[in-house]
């Protein structure tokens, strides 16, 4: 996990990505390289994007114009039986977990291993075992969904973003509204995923202090476009008004409701 392509190629690309909802732009000619092994958070006002760029990232929304490439490739150049191909180097983490309800926890991470791999259930098990040692949840494989607190079933959602062994993670507001001692807690697995897998990471949070812990680079979204990229500690210190406002909390930061349009 962690490599990708040939010496040079980021892993994930946008040019000149366009988007608009009924005749709203929401994205508007957005640049963006993430070289491989990054981290790069996300941060924006509400309402400006920031699921939409992630839902363009993994080719769940198809840009007006522009292009998004995984590893030098097109995902909208090539058949939708390569960008779901393409689609597999991902593992994406959604807001609440996103854990089926019915499944235990083992079911929910063997879910894509059993659905896109030929390991046979003991290979299965043994992953599943293995991932959660990784968001360190050993041995949980029986409970359910309702039975772990919020910051569990993120921990789970990780463990089922990674079973693939994917090159790139997805995570998509990871400690919206959990206190501040599983807010930490996830902190420090999210770490030790990156320490242990070595994976280009792209996290859109509303979350200074998480940003600033988790990040090689940050960048803000505003009016469609990446305002300002730059390393944790030069984004705090930056004079860009923008940044200065939103350090200091002047913005409304809850995320987005913009439509879910998968394209195929």
């Amino acid at each position: 996990m962690g490599g990708g392509g040939a010496t040079g190629v980021p892993a994930v690309r946008l040019t000149d990505v366009s988007k608009a909802f009924g005749g709203k732009s929401v994205l508007s000619g957005l640049d963006l390289v993430v070289p491989v092994g990054t981290s790069l958070v996300v941060l924006g006002k509400s309402g400006m994007g920031k699921s939409v760029l992630l839902k363009h990232v993994i080719g769940l929304l198809r840009p007006d114009s522009g292009r998004v490439e995984v590893g030098g490739v097109d995902l909208w150049a090539v058949s939708a039986r390569e960008r779901d191909r393409i689609r597999r180097r991902f593992g994406m983490s959604f807001q609440e977990g996103a854990l089926f309800d019915s499944m235990t926890v083992g079911e929910n991470i063997s879910f894509p291993l059993r659905r896109h791999t030929r390991m046979s259930p003991a290979e299965v098990r043994d992953r599943v075992a293995e991932c959660l040692e990784l968001v360190r949840l050993p041995g949980t494989e029986a409970k359910r969904p309702s039975d772990l607190s919020g910051g569990m079933r993120r921990r789970v959602g990780f463990a089922r973003a990674i079973a693939l062994k994917p090159e790139i993670l997805l995570f998509d507001e990871p400690t919206t509204g959990l206190d501040p001692i599983n807010t930490d807690a996830l902190v420090r697995v999210i770490q030790h995923l990156r320490e242990s897998l070595r994976p280009t990471a792209i996290t859109i949070t509303h979350d200074l202090k998480v940003a600033f812990s988790i990040a090689d680079r940050v960048a803000l979204l505003e009016s469609g476009r990446i305002r300002i990229e730059r390393s944790p500690a030069e984004f705090e210190s930056s004079d860009d008004t923008s940044v200065r406002s939103f350090v200091r909390g002047d913005s409304s930061l809850d995320e987005e409701a913009v439509p879910l349009e998968v394209s195929r």
